[in-house]
């Protein structure tokens, strides 16, 4: 199946949200890792953008929902920081939420000994005919996430494109 902007189900967008690493401080870690998860389950996956948090954040998922990726996925700025934005920058993009896979990413981590994952703000949901999920920017955090979302994401990207339960 493809979406109507041409895109397979296999297709997916990893966005960074760091303004360190986008003003070059330092190198994304998170991202990569996400993107070679997504590589290992058999999705088209480019190199992760790196955006720094705010407004850049909702422009770069505008994008990737434009572009028709099935599975877009942010990490970074989904924390208690003042400056982490990237859970209402989705929110603002979002067509419908499914705050059951966001705390399913959250209990995985804390099932798995970071008690701190349920700190995380991080939101999922539909835009057009793409999932959209925040991580968190740790590695750690990728890692969870991906554990969680790969099992999860074929019958999730059938559903959302129209496929039977």
């Amino acid at each position: 199946m493809t979406d109507p902007a041409g895109r397979s189900d296999r297709s997916a967008a990893v966005i960074t949200v760091s303004t360190r690493a986008a003003a070059g401080v330092y190198a994304d870690k998170s991202g990569p890792i996400i993107a070679d998860a997504l590589r290992s389950a058999g999705f088209e996956v480019d190199e992760p953008v790196v955006v720094p948090d705010g407004e850049p954040v909702a422009e770069a998922l505008r994008r990737a929902v434009a572009e028709g990726y099935a599975v877009i996925i942010t990490n970074g700025g989904t924390g208690l920081n003042p400056n982490d934005h990237t859970p209402e920058m989705t929110r603002s993009v979002l067509d419908r939420e499914a705050p059951q896979l966001a705390a399913a990413i959250a209990r995985y981590g804390v099932d798995h000994g970071v008690p701190t994952a349920v700190l995380s703000r991080g939101t999922a949901g539909t835009a057009g005919s793409s999932l959209v999920v925040n991580l968190p920017g740790s590695s750690g955090g990728a890692r969870d996430g991906m554990a969680v979302l790969v099992p999860l994401l074929d019958h999730a990207i059938s559903q959302i494109r129209g496929g039977d339960h």
